[in-house]
């Protein structure tokens, strides 16, 4: 009898695809020596109600490599993530992620246990102004080069190369960067869910029409102008002086995002109770309605018996309520139009709508940034360049309406702004927020402050503001939230390749043959494989056990249990059917024998028969 082996690799979204398009339009599958395959000349004509024939023109972003990015989306990955517990705070207990490695390899891993979870994603991807530098990716390689070339770097082992703009490939080349990011990206978001992209004057073009593609245009939300800097520009040498950043806006859905509600910013602006209301400070707006609104044409006269014949917000009968109620006020001492009072203490619990420009009174500025990480780092400077300031950050988790147990993912962390700003809101408000953040361990400039200071790389920098950030926190708010994280890193599978000719097989190769888990790997590591190959999220909660002498890992309450131990025979079956767990997992060379393989899994079914059950 055999058991079913758990397959570890990443989704495969290509075939996936397939299968929907067959649901739809089965005589549009074929067949070819591969596998099933889309024909794709009679799919067109399925979509359309007239003959297609050739090439048609359209209105679409292209550009050389569009195709190649496509399909590096689309390819599944054979890598890993392994748990770093030296470097984490509350392993075992915390609901936070920090993950090291690629964000292309990390997003395809986190396809199946975050699928459809993630309620805000914000990023600040690196910008494309001629000198930064722009993540390289293979797109012409096959599979298997694809995956030993997942570290993504060149023939001298550099990761990053430069994009300068005198390149021809010079807005392609980013282009190609961000497309399969994003559209792995929009699958994790929920239905809810919102996307932020910081960006500047140089790709903000591009990237509406890139997102208009991936997360449709009528899912576009706005296009906010973030004044980052506080200080006038003087530059001779420029016509304009750029002081603003822009962050794009999309949602996963629009339609759906109105439906559970849209975010709110904390309330601003200038409140007054000169008349002494018994309700408090007040404001006011204009009861007359705008050059592009609509309302109800009547008469008002001003208490000094001014007329005034015009459209207003509400019919007469509304005006007259609000009148008795002391809510309308006329300006220029009883002359002027009326306006309708609002009341901070009903607007505070309300907040108000967000608008497109953000100013650097409200939202901070760069400096803020440079300066929050300053103090954490006890005055060591330049550590980071540029970092976002935790201001913007906590404005755009409320504007998301992210709340209890809501996931925050930013996939481009950097020094980990987003971390800083969620721990800092959740101990203000009291919320259960989640984060997640991504960050390539480039290497810092051995002549840099962060090098200096023994931060070789961007990742230790960023688990350091973490860290340092939640000491701070709950020193100043007393705040009981959760300020740990779980650090994983991106790996090689933790599996033997077998798939290998006979003119590659070493003699240190063949020792390997009686186990197909690699010498170096951990138990901890295992799991974390079979978590994302189970579609688990890694924040759920990890016990360790010792059952019928066996060690057992068991990740929320009896969602899964897993053993790697050796010789699992059938008093390990009975003891553990006992608990009845939803899941179990065991290494396909951990069982006593053959026998016992067989027995413990019948065994299982007899005691527990809804305990699913597999090997790796």
């Amino acid at each position: 009898m055999t058991i079913e082996k758990l397959d570890l690799r990443s989704p495969d979204l290509v075939n996936a695809n397939i299968e929907k398009i067959a649901a739809l339009f089965p005589n549009c599958i074929t067949e070819t020596a591969e596998g099933k395959a889309v024909d794709f000349d009679l799919l067109r004509q399925e979509l359309s109600n007239t003959i297609v024939q050739g090439t048609q023109e359209r209105y679409r972003l292209e550009w050389p490599g569009k195709k190649e990015a496509l399909l590096t989306a689309n390819l599944p990955t054979g890598n890993t993530l392994r748990p770093v517990r030296e470097d984490s705070v509350n392993f075992d207990t915390t609901e936070n992620l920090y993950i090291e490695g690629d964000n292309l390899e990390v997003l395809k891993l986190l396809q199946e246990s975050y699928l459809g979870k993630v309620k805000m994603i914000y990023i600040d991807p690196p910008y494309n102004t001629g000198s930064d530098f722009v993540y390289r990716d293979n797109f012409t390689q096959d599979t298997a080069e694809y995956l030993e070339a997942s570290a993504q770097r060149d023939e001298n082992r550099n990761r990053l190369v430069p994009n300068p703009d005198t390149s021809g490939r010079y807005h392609s080349d980013w282009l190609s960067m961000m497309y399969p990011r994003l559209k792995l990206a929009r699958n994790l978001l929920a239905d809810d869910g919102v996307i932020f992209i910081s960006i500047d004057d140089h790709e903000v073009h591009n990237l509406r029409k890139l997102c208009d593609e991936i997360f449709g245009e009528g899912n576009f939300e706005g296009h906010i102008h973030w004044r980052r800097r506080h200080n006038q520009p003087n530059d001779k040498t420029k016509l304009i002086g750029l002081v603003a950043e822009h962050i794009i806006v999309y949602a996963k859905s629009s339609a759906y995002l109105k439906i559970r509600g849209v975010g709110k910013l904390p309330l601003t602006g200038s409140f007054s109770n000169p008349d002494n209301d018994p309700r408090g400070a007040w404001a006011t707006k204009p009861w007359k309605v705008g050059s592009d609104q609509n309302g109800s044409r009547y008469i008002i006269q001003t208490p000094t018996g001014r007329i005034y014949d015009e459209e207003w917000m509400g019919d007469k009968a509304t005006f007259n309520s609000l009148m008795n109620d002391n809510r309308i006020v006329f300006t220029n001492g009883g002359d002027g139009l009326p306006r309708k009072k609002y009341f901070k203490i009903e607007r505070e619990e309300e907040g108000q709508c967000a608008t497109n420009w953000w100013t650097h009174e409200i939202f901070g500025h760069n400096q803020e940034g440079n300066e929050e990480l300053t103090e954490l780092f006890d005055g060591c400077k330049n550590l980071f360049s540029n970092p976002k300031n935790t201001k913007l950050l906590n404005s755009i988790v409320q504007l998301s309406n992210a709340k209890n147990h809501d996931i925050i993912l930013d996939f481009f962390a950097g020094s980990s702004s987003i971390a800083h700003a969620v721990m800092q809101l959740n101990a203000e408000d009291g919320g259960k927020r989640k984060f997640i953040c991504v960050q390539l361990p480039e290497a810092t400039a051995e002549a840099s402050e962060a090098y200096k200071a023994n931060y070789t790389n961007i990742c230790e920098i960023g688990k350091e503001r973490i860290r340092r950030a939640g000491k701070k926190i709950k020193e100043e708010t007393k705040a009981e939230i959760d300020y740990g994280f779980r650090v994983y890193r991106l790996d090689t599978s933790n599996m033997v390749d077998v798939k290998q000719t006979p003119q590659e097989l070493t003699q240190a190769a063949l020792g390997l043959v009686g186990s197909n888990v690699k010498p170096d790997r951990t138990a901890d590591d295992l799991l974390a494989q079979v978590m994302l190959a189970w579609g688990l999220p890694l924040s759920l909660p990890i016990a360790e056990a010792d059952v019928a002498g066996k060690r057992v890992l068991k990740v929320a309450g009896n969602t899964l249990y897993a053993c790697f131990e050796e010789g699992v025979g059938e008093d390990f079956a009975k003891a553990i059917a006992a608990e009845k767990p939803l899941r179990i997992v065991f290494r396909d060379d951990g069982f006593r024998d053959d026998t016992a393989k067989i027995n413990v899994r019948q065994l299982l079914k007899q005691l527990s028969p809804d305990t699913e059950m597999k090997v790796i």
